[in-house]
């Protein structure tokens, strides 16, 4: 057996927020169970956050799977939510570098692990890739988006160059002017200015997320590979243009049906949620029959209004289904969710409110026949992979993008277009657990379901690119 400083160490960083944190923790996970020394670094508010969710042994790790932290640069805070998406930019770029540079030293100057040989770190990150080209560690990064999301970010300074971006005032948010399609970009048949990732819709030149992901992208050709948490017949137009552009792109989803082949029971305990778990949904989910609940999750960054949520909750009432609805903490904007008492009459028996729980678990479940959701890459490749049809309302960033390829390219999703309502909401639901046409979807989902499985498995494409970034690119320096 090898001992533990013979090993590969890999320092792996995710973006400080839960939907970034889980697919990288996972890919860690992958990597240490195929022999690496595994350095995981969230930023101390995280860190803090995951204590709390999960207990103190959550980030105790293994013997050679450690925790470490680095200091965000914004001011303290011991809030359970997700911080404010542009001021963390803003100051991951600014203030993240040195505190990088010190972990790393300290790691290379500590008898307790290897010295570090290489960094994966996520593609929205790339102040790390001034780490590894001055102590010169190779790194890979991994964009945590889909392909298309991927490919929509590297056109962002197109659209710049093209006069699309800015916008020229907000009523062009509203007039149409959104619906204009782009003939120009690689791979993206028929794609809409609407289409693509939802920080273009401003009218600020110096908008701070457009010239963020500018700069990411931008700098993912200095890294020795990127990896996408896709599979090669789900987006394959959109990767032949993505390949044409970078060198080594490795598709290596989906993660999740990966993580399968670990067998290490401890391993498989570190866990990612940065809010705790409720299990009480699967024994209810248990009790209904196959494919009679609509699953409900906006993800961990989506914020309704009032109204918005009120809108949702008639109409899942009024559409007779079954649903289970996750209800985080912060997810209605300034106040807390609370429903009429007379709406909690309409929906006993057929309906479950809990404030988190294990979506993966969730959306493999006999019961669970669709799935509203905001689009989120991880919630729409889990979903892909348990064969789950979906009903989608995007709420920001690439979302709309997976969105737009969920209901036209994959043919397994729903939009719910304009101003949510309870109208669209109950008419949408019942189509999907009902109608004509949520039985094709139903079937159509099942089919890239078991694509996605072919790829995991020892020849698939994903498997063997898992191989190809490990033998190739992350053990040869």
């Amino acid at each position: 057996m090898t001992s533990i400083t013979m090993k590969p160490h890999a320092v792996v960083i995710p973006y400080p927020a839960q939907g970034h944190i889980a697919p990288v923790l996972k890919l860690a996970k992958l990597l240490h169970f195929r022999g690496f020394f595994i350095t995981f670094v969230n930023t101390e508010y995280n860190h803090n956050r995951l204590v709390r969710s999960r207990g103190p042994d959550s980030v105790k790790g293994l013997e050679d799977f450690q925790f470490k932290t680095i200091p965000d640069g914004l001011p303290s805070s011991d809030k359970d939510a997700t911080q404010d998406i542009p001021a963390l930019c803003d100051s991951v770029k600014n203030n993240c570098l040195p505190y990088f540079l010190d972990l790393i030293n300290n790691l290379n100057e500590s008898p307790d692990c290897p010295n570090v040989s290489c960094i994966v770190s996520d593609g929205v990150m790339s102040f790390t890739l001034d780490a590894a080209e001055k102590l010169n560690i190779p790194e890979v990064v991994f964009f945590t988006t889909s392909a298309c999301g991927f490919m929509a970010y590297c056109h962002y300074v197109e659209l710049v160059k093209r006069g699309y971006f800015p916008l020229k005032d907000e009523s062009w948010i509203t007039n149409g002017y959104l619906d204009t399609k782009l003939d120009w970009v690689p791979g993206m048949r028929d794609i809409r200015l609407r289409d693509f990732p939802s920080f273009i819709r401003t009218t600020d030149p110096r908008d701070i997320m457009v010239n963020y992901n500018i700069l990411q992208t931008r700098n993912a050709s200095r890294a020795k590979a990127v990896i996408i948490n896709t599979y090669d017949d789900l987006e394959k137009e959109v990767l032949e243009a993505i390949r044409e552009n970078f060198e080594r792109v490795c598709t290596i989803g989906p993660l999740q049906l990966l993580e399968h082949e670990i067998n290490n029971p401890k391993l498989k305990s570190i866990g990612s949620s940065l809010w705790k778990e409720d299990d009480a949904c699967i024994e209810w989910l248990d009790q209904k029959p196959p494919n009679s609940v609509l699953y409900v999750n906006f993800g961990s960054i989506t914020v309704l209004s009032a109204k918005q949520l009120l809108e949702f909750a008639w109409g899942l009432a009024n559409s007779n289904q079954q649903f289970l609805w996750i209800i985080r903490p912060d997810l209605v904007s300034g106040e807390s969710a609370i429903f009429p008492e007379e709406y909690l009459r309409e929906v006993e028996g057929r309906a479950l409110f809990v404030e988190w729980c294990n979506q993966e678990q969730v959306l493999s479940h006999p019961s669970v026949g669709g799935f509203l959701t905001h689009c989120g890459w991880n919630s729409t490749i889990e979903c892909i992979s348990e064969g789950v049809p979906m009903i989608c309302w995007p709420f920001f960033a690439e979302q709309q993008t997976n969105c737009r390829y969920a209901c036209t390219e994959w043919e397994i999703g729903l939009e719910i277009e304009g101003d949510v309502t309870r109208e669209k909401v109950a008419k949408l639901v019942k189509v999907l657990m009902e109608g004509e046409k949520g039985k094709e979807m139903g079937k159509k989902a099942l089919e890239w379901k078991e694509k996605a499985r072919l790829a995991v498995k020892p020849g698939g494409s994903s498997y063997q690119n898992l191989v190809y970034l490990i033998n190739e690119i992350l053990l040869k320096n």
